[in-house]
């Protein structure tokens, strides 16, 4: 009998060949797009983020919605708030609460990036969605971002049930806002071993700013790319060795899950993203060790692709859908 292997990939989800007509066509324009530029590199990441605010940039400008809600809550330095932007489910929505740490690179972006995704999620998630607005690099290098992400799960779990009138369920995050929210995780199991998640919700996460193999060799330059990852890396970690970028606490693929008791978690990425090793080995090292691990990839779609608008491609209901279905299972609806 032919032996039956203990690990199951669908390779179908990776073949090139059969990727739909709509996603190529997308990804040929998201290619276009970046190299119409400029990348922040190039203009400094202060006057980048206000390009992308204002709409100078070939990407679109960010949609506002009235119903968001901006606030800041306390930061471990006194005198110092960190902002948040919320989003409370509609009528009848459930009573419980995400922390969403956005994406762009540690460098780019903000909580008021990504409105309709976040209204999205706590309408059909049934949860208030609580963005915060951690500091950036290079401003303000490591370890500023994951203490203003740890300092907020802090203050949700003691104060989101009389804030928002639910406790902190679920924590979220997209491309450097999935390995935050990982690290937040893994720091809580030390400081609140008695603290856990109902679910992670990790989308195209980077889980080892040294570099899993397919940083390297993607050779798209769609959304992200070896030169953009350095680029942000560098701005993140200034004058580190490779060394020390493996340390557990900054690359959570290192950290040791041995014995750990971790919450359930969602990781997906597209097939097309230069993160995917770090998903895929991420998702395995998390189950390896009997915690509950689900790995969707989406054929052909590229980094970010969860935060485009439904219909884009296939894949951002797709993912969408399962999300849903996955943070439904974990709150018990």
């Amino acid at each position: 009998m032919p032996l039956t292997s203990d690990l199951t990939i669908n390779a179908s989800k990776f073949d090139r060949n059969t990727i739909d007509k709509q996603t190529l066509e997308f990804n040929e324009k998201l290619i276009k797009i970046w190299a119409d530029g400029p990348r922040w590199y190039e203009v400094g990441a202060a006057e980048y983020r206000k390009m992308r605010w204002e709409g100078r940039t070939p990407l679109p400008k960010p949609v506002v919605l009235p119903e968001g809600e901006n606030a800041s809550l306390p930061s471990r330095e006194g005198g110092r708030e960190i902002p948040y932007r919320v989003f409370r489910p509609g009528e009848g929505g459930g009573r419980g609460v995400c922390l969403h740490i956005h994406g762009g690179g540690w460098v780019l972006m903000s909580e008021a990036y990504q409105d309709p995704y976040l209204k999205y999620m706590a309408d059909h998630f049934g949860l208030t969605v609580v963005s915060v607005g951690y500091r950036l690099a290079p401003e303000d290098p490591w370890p500023a971002c994951i203490e203003d992400c740890y300092d907020a799960a802090m203050w949700l779990i003691t104060k989101s049930p009389e804030v928002f009138g639910g406790e902190l369920l679920f924590a979220a995050g997209e491309s450097a806002g999935a390995h935050l929210a990982c690290l937040v995780a893994l720091y809580l199991l030390e400081s609140m071993p008695n603290f856990s998640f109902k679910g992670m919700l990790l989308h195209s996460g980077c889980y080892d700013l040294s570099f899993l193999p397919h940083v390297k060799h993607h050779e798209l330059e769609l959304v992200i790319d070896h030169d953009v990852m350095t680029s942000y890396v560098n701005a993140l970690l200034p004058n580190t060795t490779l060394a020390q970028r493996r340390n557990p606490r900054i690359s959570p693929f290192r950290w040791d899950l041995r014995g750990e008791r971790l919450p359930p978690a969602l990781f997906t990425c597209g097939s097309e993203d230069p993160l995917v090793d770090d998903s895929v080995m991420m998702g395995s090292r998390w189950g390896m060790w009997g915690n509950e691990a689900v790995v969707k990839i989406y054929h052909g779609a590229p980094h970010g692709f969860i935060g485009f608008p439904p219909g884009t491609i296939k894949a951002v209901q797709e993912a969408l859908d399962d999300t849903e279905a996955f943070v439904k299972a974990k709150k018990g609806v």
